[in-house]
């Protein structure tokens, strides 16, 4: 029997009111309950929590906000929001009601891992509680990893995480990158730009701290129709004000964001 059935019996719920999926952060399980009453929200995590003795607490997750993505979490049942998950040999210690995680996005950080060079210099704009610069950090040999965080919470997170993982070759910087990158000219070999919306606006400052043959990888959101057309003009128009050359390398769709949205990637080389 399907989980969802299983939730539907003990809960007392109909499994057509039952939402089809559900993410789990180390202990912690999420769920999106828009159109149920609270009480049944409530009798969905007490079951839920029967059927996963491993789950210590339920969440509702409403929605993602602002500018530093911060999630409007509700919880339903349990004890602690802040857990520790494991992903790709990696811990990630995370509040959800603080700070999103998305497992969705696992297959490219570890896309990532195995085109990173001995001796690479490289900055993580967007680090986040370090999605991206962990598993780099912990599986290759790069010189320096730069993981600029804007959110206090989020960097907290992650020099804690650095700890966690014992990791001696990232530099934590809390502050805004768009700042950050003034004082690093042609300095990255591998940019990351995990971050959207409105990517686009951070392009200028990736390109200016790429040196000479430097990747780019470029993160964004973009309506099915506008794909690629849409993100490899902004992408020529950055690098023409720049004045400098570009190869693309990688077009990837990440996942879908929603109905008619997908989160894609760009991989591009800059030549200077």
């Amino acid at each position: 029997m399907a989980f969802k059935q299983k939730l539907a019996k003990v809960s007392g719920i109909k499994a057509t009111k039952l939402p089809s999926s559900y993410q789990i952060i180390g202990d912690v399980l999420l769920f999106k309950l828009p159109k149920l009453r609270q009480e049944q929200k409530e009798k969905i995590a007490a079951a839920t929590m029967t059927l996963l003795p491993y789950v210590k607490t339920v969440c509702e997750i409403k929605e993602i906000k602002g500018e530093l993505r911060e999630p409007e979490v509700v919880k339903l049942a349990g004890g602690k929001t802040e857990t520790v998950h494991k992903e790709n040999d990696i811990l990630y210690k995370i509040d959800v009601s603080q700070i999103m995680f998305s497992k969705g996005n696992l297959s490219e950080r570890k896309r990532l891992i195995p085109q990173v060079k001995e001796g690479e210099i490289i900055i993580d704009m967007f680090a986040g509680i370090g999605y991206f610069s962990l598993g780099i950090a912990k599986f290759t040999k790069a010189k320096e990893i730069m993981a600029i965080e804007k959110n206090p919470v989020a960097y907290n997170f992650l020099t804690d995480n650095i700890l966690l993982n014992k990791i001696n070759n990232i530099n934590a910087i809390q502050g805004d990158c768009k700042t950050f990158a003034m004082s690093f000219k042609d300095y990255a070999d591998r940019v990351i730009m995990g971050y959207f919306p409105g990517t686009e606006d951070f392009l200028d400052y990736a390109i200016f701290m790429a040196r000479n043959n430097c990747t780019i990888h470029f993160h964004n959101i973009y309506k099915i129709k506008d794909l690629w057309k849409k993100p490899l003009q902004q992408i020529e128009e950055a690098c023409k004000k720049a004045n400098v050359s570009y190869e693309i390398l990688v077009k990837k769709k990440v996942k879908s964001y929603s109905p008619s949205t997908w989160h894609v990637v760009i991989d591009f080389r800059v030549i200077k």
